[in-house]
């Protein structure tokens, strides 16, 4: 039998939490990959997985094992990536997550001067608004926008991005400025129906800042940020997105914010990857090239909007 192919198998399982996940993400047959953790087993001696009809379960043996497999498949893949030269060249493929529009507009105009600077690497570029799960989804670097849970992730800070409050100069003249976030409970607004959607829109005192929720009623909600830009310069409502979202048409004068003292607190962005051994070149190369024009790309859209103390 194949003893690594087994071990990888067993992980699988252990992480998607069933056989029948696992043989789907692995795109093997449900009795194959049962057959091949029974050989494990029975090569073992020892049984490792508690199945029942609904979950299964490592037992202690199988806890003790699947650790010391995941280890072992770790070094692996690193004397893989040493052997093709990996740590001493920069090339292979580099896997990169970010956001969908941000990644559009400011990851992938870096990608394509990476790729042109650097002949031997090739990047799988994933642009989605999820956080993909690096190891499980062999990611190497994600831009990440928001606090970062506790983990054992390395991360590189390259800016902060605002969450802004905007409308059209029309609206306003018709409606008036608001002075306060209440305010906004007399406008039509404009919502993103996200994937953790919230009824309120939190802003923060200025003087104390504690923070301030504000039940908004969308009369329009929409499923992209991109989207509820393109509504809010068509008129439609108040528009409350991350500030590089709406930077081109408050710079064209399209939309012009407002409620700027009361945002809530800027959100950072990371360059996030695995902290696990020595770093290929390729990463290294890619977060040596990235974090500079990351940093500057976000400082260039912030110096395109008025002042959060205005």
């Amino acid at each position: 039998m194949d003893r690594l192919e087994a071990m990888a198998m067993l992980l699988t399982v252990t992480e998607q939490g069933s056989l029948s996940a696992a043989g789907r993400l692995l795109h093997v047959p449900l009795a194959t990959l049962s057959r091949k953790i029974s050989d494990l087993e029975t090569l073992l001696g020892a049984r490792l997985l508690l199945r029942t009809t609904r979950k299964i379960s490592l037992t202690d043996a199988g806890i003790a094992y699947v650790a010391a497999a995941r280890r072992i498949l770790e070094q692996v893949e690193e004397a893989e990536r040493a052997a093709a030269g990996e740590f001493t060249e920069p090339k292979g493929e580099l896997a990169i997550t970010a956001p969908l529009l941000f990644g559009r507009l400011h990851v992938l105009p870096l990608v394509a001067e990476f790729l042109a600077t650097y002949p031997a690497i090739t990047v799988r570029l994933l642009l989605l608004d999820r956080n993909v799960d690096l190891i499980d989804d062999h990611v190497d670097m994600a831009v990440r926008i928001g606090k970062l849970p506790d983990s054992t992730m390395v991360a590189t800070q390259v800016g902060a991005i605002r969450t802004v409050t905007c409308a059209t100069p029309a609206l306003l003249a018709a409606h008036g400025v608001p002075q306060a976030p209440a305010d906004l409970l007399r406008y039509p607004c404009v919502t993103v129906d996200t994937p953790m959607p919230t009824p309120s829109w939190r802003f923060r005192q200025p003087d104390s800042g504690a923070a301030l929720d504000i039940a908004i009623v969308p009369r329009l909600t929409l499923s992209t940020a991109e989207a509820a830009a393109d509504a809010g310069v068509r008129g439609v409502g108040v528009v409350r997105l991350l500030h590089y979202q709406v930077a081109a048409p408050v710079r064209a004068g399209a939309l012009q914010l407002v409620l700027a003292p009361f945002e809530p607190d800027s959100a950072p962005v990371h360059l996030v990857h695995a902290a696990r051994g020595q770093m290929p070149l390729k990463m290294r190369r890619f977060l040596d090239f990235a974090a500079p024009r990351l940093r500057a790309a976000l400082k260039a859209i912030g110096a395109g909007l008025p002042s959060a103390e205005a």
